[in-house]
């Protein structure tokens, strides 16, 4: 990779792992507040999902702003939002402040995406393999979030370590406010030209390239979108909870800590598993990434899809067969959740115009993130009312009929 090249990966890994640091830290935080407070899973998975709509819903405003003020300021702005929020989950006395901690975390962390994708899709010439090491960053938080979560949490009260995750977010701020890269410098590699005219500056012109970037392909890579994001928020919110309720105590796999001490009842062997769960999603995302760039996207989002609506099935029996089977069935999970997004964020790339790309991952996280929120609250539900077992086959809907979408992709191509 050039220079440049290397100058963004690095800045957009940086803030997509801390994105992600956070958006997983809050299952792990999830577990904790389900005896913390008096609620249930329902009323707790509608208050997460109130955080996680907002981090898609301001991704469409975010991919505008990106276009018109550059990537480097809007994610500088990400990272010292996303700080301040956590400061403020940190003092949160009660459900109201929390979810109003989660409701401004959302917000300043949906501007990421759109304007870190966009980056990449117009700046790094190699812009698959800029997809999957941009992934694999996000992983990286994705899995470390959650285990240094899980790890502080042995020590400190979770308020304390809710504060303690402001840090990074201030040591990034520094990071962005230092580097310099050309955004577009593989515009060229679109076959287009730089657009000069800036993003819309009205409601009309708004709509106008709205209306322009909804060609039928972009609409139904939009419902691909959809589908991953309504699993993935479904099937991550309550993991820990649910692999919590498969798994035995923890003194039957540690014996550096007596069963009856204060590590044994605060060590949850299911923070762990979910972890590693996460960071399996690593080698996905270098898959997916390097698949963009060798073959065409519907076939590899029609493959991942088909074993994501497998692997639900599956799932619950494969964890109630035994710890070996609960490892693989949680292995292949989290490979092909992280698959995807390399996949459906190069589609998106083959199905808009390079000057609209801000705006085109606005409307892909607004989907993905906002509409895929209510998968938080779904899950919620279904567990409540069906376990476990009920939560992955209805969970399973999703992806069968990304499937459908994929195919339809596919065909569109033809």
């Amino acid at each position: 990779m050039k220079a440049n090249d290397r100058a963004i990966v690095s800045f957009t890994g940086v803030a997509h792992a801390l994105v992600h640091t956070y958006e997983l830290s809050i299952p792990i935080f999830v577990t904790v507040w389900l005896t913390e407070f008096p609620v249930t899973t329902a009323l707790l998975g509608t208050v997460t999902a109130v955080g996680f709509a907002l981090f898609g819903a301001g991704a469409l405003p975010g991919g505008m702003l990106a276009d018109r003020y550059g990537a480097n300021r809007v994610v500088t702005a990400c990272l010292v939002g996303m700080g301040a929020s956590f400061l403020l989950l940190s003092v949160a006395p009660g459900i109201p402040t929390l979810t109003l901690a989660l409701a401004l975390w959302g917000l300043w962390a949906s501007v990421y995406h759109p304007a870190g994708l966009a980056l990449i899709s117009t700046g790094v010439e190699e812009r698959g393999t800029g997809f999957a090491y941009h992934g694999m960053a996000g992983n990286a938080g994705i899995a470390g979030g959650p285990l240094v979560t899980a790890l502080l949490l042995l020590a400190f009260d979770w308020r304390v370590v809710a504060a303690l995750l402001v840090l990074p977010a201030a040591a990034a701020v520094a990071y962005a406010l230092s580097v310099e890269f050309d955004e577009t410098a593989a515009v060229s590699t679109d076959g287009g030209e730089v657009d000069e005219s800036g993003p819309p500056s009205s409601v009309r012109e708004f709509l106008a390239d709205s209306r322009g970037l909804f060609t039928t392909g972009f609409t139904v890579a939009m419902l691909v979108v959809m589908m991953n994001g309504l699993f993935y928020r479904g099937a991550t919110t309550f993991l820990p909870e649910v692999l919590g309720g498969f798994l035995p105590p923890v003194s039957e796999y540690v014996r550096l800590f007596a069963a009856d001490s204060r590590l044994a009842q605060e060590f949850d062997v299911a923070y762990y598993l979910y972890v590693g769960l996460l960071a399996v999603g690593i080698g996905g995302q270098y898959v997916g990434g390097k698949l963009t760039d060798r073959i065409r996207t519907p076939v590899g989002l029609t493959a991942v899809f088909g074993g994501l609506a497998a692997i639900s099935v599956l799932f619950v029996p494969a964890a109630e067969a035994g710890v070996g089977p609960l490892l693989a069935a949680s292995a292949v999970l989290g490979f092909l959740l992280f698959t995807l997004q390399p996949i459906y964020q190069a589609t998106i790339a083959e199905y808009s115009p390079p000057g609209d790309r801000g705006l085109s991952y606005g409307y892909t996280y607004l989907t993905n993130f906002g509409v895929g929120a209510a998968g938080a609250a779904v899950s919620g539900i279904l567990l409540s009312a069906a376990g476990p077992d009920g939560a992955f086959l209805g969970l399973a809907v999703f992806p069968l009929l990304g499937v459908g979408f994929a195919v339809a992709l596919w065909r569109l191509d033809e």
